[in-house]
């Protein structure tokens, strides 16, 4: 796990050996290890380690093929890296190291950009051809690991994060206005776009070929779900187990310290069990507790520690919050409003006093339909076929107006339920999805902003998604949609920056390729069956598992935001919001603003979601737009 940069410039741009050294120390918290540089006329990569597996100089990168005509820079894991290097081995390729960097480079001598269908891990890697002038660069399938590019003006650059692209004067810093309504929306900017206009993310599962100044991108894996798979539920079930458990256990390899983030729910708790069953010596666990009980997993984190008998540590966030709110923020140079940031980077920055790779239950609530959000779907939709399309459209969204008008929480959610309920099944799953609603929408936006962004509206995003899966029902839809936008845009995004800034490596068995293609197979009632979520992960962990952790009603990695607001980060918040006077305020009416936040004040109304967003926004632009 690492960072990379690099670029590829024409004579005119000028770039030099002190501007790579300048992208790679932009990023040092990815790689504090160790770092070096690969420079020519034409090119520059630069590579921050993170020293995993091969502690040994033989793993310093950039890395050179047995000819010397490739290079590469590689941020990541390949979990089945063994296998690779024993049938490279048989072909006639040497080895001078232990590492996956050198088996990737073989891989690619051999194969070419085929060379990604034989990968089966974390990363985003590039390789410089002498011979050919190319640079391919790819992302694995599901986006785990970020890559970053600019292409204008003869400059081709790229990194890990934006920081090391920000780095270079030869690239502007001009905001997209669609992807500041896309930030309000989803509360994260989905790829391939970034907040900057000419700087765009590779979509996972892409890879792209750069020679002489031209760009060429690729989509080289999707998932599919049309191919349904014939297991019975039983089978299903222990084929399952028997996955995972793979790959849990591949992910154990390291030459250093090794434990688990262990939340007190199903996924992650599922895989501390199936730790502790390939491990000879007791599991380090990490768990993040909070003083309001409402949002305490700790207990249920305790439940799995004692059977596992695991070394246990534990955090609570108290009044921490606002002494490091603006460091935290920091490493995301890119609006990012997900409130779950702030445990992530704590559970991340306790790890990594014990442990340099932390083993994860991401993904669990994608692949197998976890989230609450589900639930109030599969409701809308059974509630949708009771009721006349023309009802729906003419007669809901007026009574929405009515609910609208109430104060109480019962009022606001009787306002989106039928509000979504007059729309149809994709869109009123955007609904679900989005963080602002049209109405807050209009009355936050400055007139002169909307005019600029003209009919634009970020449910094109999730619709598009939708509309590209090719599952049999509605659920199959929307989780592919979710692993396409939320899953690599947000979840992910979170785990890598705030366990990066901790210098600690993240792995997720449940999001191996496996695991998502083959979940892919299964009928959605598998997933989602009768209310109970994740219904066969469950019973996949059944065997491992007490019912109190596998049945108790998901908490979600969630803060107490509204409580927040008006004691521990209220002081900081009003500084953001008050002594400033550009940001937000060069988009949005400062009265909507000032409204939203005397009211939540006076909890009158709870506006915590849309003042976090607001806020989230406003630390970045000061960060990255005036420092």
């Amino acid at each position: 796990m690492c960072g990379i940069a690099g670029f590829i410039q024409t004579p005119s741009i000028g770039l030099s050996q002190t501007d790579l050294v300048n992208m790679g120390d932009a990023i040092l918290h990815r790689g504090p290890d160790a770092s070096a540089t690969y420079m020519s006329e034409q090119v520059g990569l630069v590579h921050r380690r993170l020293s995993i597996i091969d502690l040994s100089d033989a793993g310093t990168q950039p890395m050179y093929s047995d000819d010397n005509n490739l290079v590469i820079v590689f941020n990541g894991e390949i979990y089945n890296y063994l296998p690779l290097r024993q049938t490279l081995q048989d072909k006639g390729y040497p080895f001078r190291s232990h590492t996956d960097t050198e088996v990737i480079l073989a891989l690619y001598k051999e194969y070419g950009t085929d060379c990604l269908a034989h990968l089966n891990g974390m990363f985003a890697f590039a390789i410089w051809d002498k011979t050919e002038q190319s640079l391919f660069i790819a992302r694995d399938r599901i986006g785990k690991k970020p890559l970053y590019y600019y292409h204008a003006n003869g400059l081709f650059a790229f990194g890990s994060e934006l920081k090391a692209l920000l780095t270079l004067a030869q690239i502007p810093r001009v905001i997209r206005e669609d992807a500041v309504y896309d930030f309000f929306a989803y509360q994260y900017i989905p790829d391939p776009k970034t907040i900057f206009t000419d700087m765009h993310k590779l979509p996972p599962g892409h890879y792209m070929i750069i020679k002489d100044q031209h760009c060429d991108i690729q989509q080289y894996w999707d998932v599919s779900f049309a191919q349904q798979s014939d297991l019975d539920e039983a089978q299903a079930t222990v084929y399952l187990r028997e996955l995972l458990a793979q790959c849990t256990h591949s992910r154990m390899l390291a030459d250093v310290d090794l434990g688990a983030f262990l939340s007190g729910g199903v996924d992650s708790g599922g895989v501390v069990a199936m730790m502790a069953q390939a491990s000879e010596t007791p599991v380090k666990t990490c768990t993040i507790g909070f003083d309001d009980e409402r949002f305490n997993e700790t207990e249920f984190a305790k439940i799995v520690a004692r059977q596992y008998h695991t070394e246990h540590h534990e955090f609570s966030v108290h009044q921490d919050v606002a002494k490091h709110l603006e460091h935290i923020v920091s490493y995301f140079d890119e609006p990012f409003g997900d409130p779950s940031l702030v445990p992530t980077f704590f559970v991340s920055q306790l790890a990594r006093q014990v442990v340099k790779v932390a083993i994860a239950g991401d993904g669990g609530d994608e692949v197998f339909a976890g989230y609450e959000k589900y639930s109030i779907d599969a409701i809308e939709n059974s509630l949708r076929e009771k009721f006349p399309k023309g009802l729906r459209q003419n007669l809901f969204p007026a009574l929405a107006k009515i609910c609208a008008k109430g104060q109480h929480t019962f009022f606001r959610k009787g306002t989106t339920l039928l509000n979504s309920l007059a729309l149809d099944p994709a869109m009123g799953f955007y609904l679900t999805n989005s963080q602002i609603t049209d109405s807050q929408w209009q009355e936050l936006v400055k007139p002169e902003f909307a005019a600029r962004l003209g009919d634009y509206h970020p449910a094109k995003i999730t619709l598009d998604a939708y509309d590209k899966a090719d599952g049999p029902d509605h659920l199959a839809k929307i989780l592919y949609t979710d692993l396409k936008t939320y899953l690599p845009g947000g979840i992910l995004v979170k785990v890598d920056r705030m366990s990066m800034a901790n210098s600690l490596e993240v792995r997720a068995p449940i999001l191996d390729k496996t695991v998502i293609e083959f979940a892919a197979t299964l009928p959605s009632k598998m997933k989602y069956n009768n209310g109970e979520k994740k219904y066969i992960l469950k019973e996949a962990f059944k065997p491992l598992l007490p019912d109190d952790v596998l049945y108790r009603k998901k908490m979600g990695f969630s803060v107490p935001l509204a409580t927040w607001f008006r004691e521990h980060i209220k002081q900081i918040a009003a500084h953001y919001f008050f002594a400033h006077t550009t940001g937000i305020y060069t988009y949005f009416n400062a009265s909507t603003i000032q409204q939203w936040w005397d009211e939540h004040q006076a909890n009158t109304h709870d506006h915590s979601h849309l003042l976090w967003s607001l806020l989230m926004f406003q630390m970045w632009y000061v960060k990255y737009m005036q420092d």
